[in-house]
């Protein structure tokens, strides 16, 4: 299926690594142009070496999203050098472990800092270019935010607000056209992810005993098939589709888990 993504510029938060870079090499693929917007230099540079050597055109861009004037900057940035912005994916985030019982107050506004507010941000930056171009916003969000997680207070609020701004936003913005979606991943195997799984004393086990309980095939979701849906979503094959809450998780999130057992 041609999703007719040929030269739309799609901007993408934490771009470089995990989900974030699978959605920008299947931008690519598609013949979009990548923004990659991403706090590590090398990381992004080196990404963007490698699809220019294959032939597609890109953009870097470096910046701290937890501060404001950077969001702007990255707008800013990607107008100025591709002359407009077709598409936002606000994905970039940190499941950084802010509780409500080893947490403090001003620890959960930090993590609101870092995993919200440039999703606002971004947004009302990128407004008057969607405006233009007739674009839409596909934000990134996680199964957390409607099944809770335990322990990690400050990003399951930023993700939860996610999902109430892309219906907010969905409602807001339909004057001009633009579309708003979520996407909810479960359990993918990022390289945070991995991180994570290596804190136990045997990550092999612990990674068998997740994919157990995920309903369909018992395996773990691929950073490709939350890139898929990302970009059909963005795409104008799904120019009918505005504040949906897309879950690409095998079931993990709304099946019984004992149906497999």
């Amino acid at each position: 299926m041609d999703l007719q993504l040929t030269n739309k510029v799609i901007l993408v938060t934490g771009g470089a690594s995990g989900i974030g870079e699978a959605i920008v090499r299947g931008a690519a693929q598609e013949g979009a142009i990548p923004v990659i917007v991403n706090r590590r230099r090398e990381r992004g540079q080196k990404l963007v070496a490698e699809l220019e050597q294959a032939g597609n055109q890109c953009l870097f861009v470096q910046a701290d999203l937890s501060e404001i004037d950077q969001c702007q900057q990255a707008i800013t940035q990607t107008v100025n050098q591709l002359g407009r912005l077709d598409i936002l994916v606000n994905n970039a985030g940190i499941n950084d472990g802010v509780g409500l019982e080893s947490g403090f107050p001003e620890a959960f506004m930090q993590s609101l800092q870092n995993n919200l507010q440039h999703y606002y941000s971004l947004a009302h930056y990128a407004l008057p270019y969607l405006k233009k171009t007739k674009g839409n916003i596909v934000n990134i969000s996680s199964k957390t935010a409607v099944t809770g997680q335990g322990g990690t207070s400050g990003y399951i609020a930023a993700k939860g607000a996610q999902l109430a701004l892309t219906r907010e936003w969905a409602a807001e913005l339909l004057p001009y056209g633009i579309r708003v979606n979520a996407v909810l991943p479960a359990e993918v195997l990022t390289p945070m992810y991995e991180s994570w799984l290596k804190s136990f004393n045997n990550p092999d086990e612990k990674k068998a005993e997740i994919e157990r309980r995920i309903p369909l095939e018992q395996r773990m979701t691929t950073t490709q098939e939350i890139a898929d849906t990302v970009l059909f979503l963005a795409s104008d094959r799904a120019s009918h589709t505005t504040g949906q809450l897309l879950f690409p998780d095998g079931g993990y999130t709304h099946l019984d888990r004992a149906i497999h057992s």
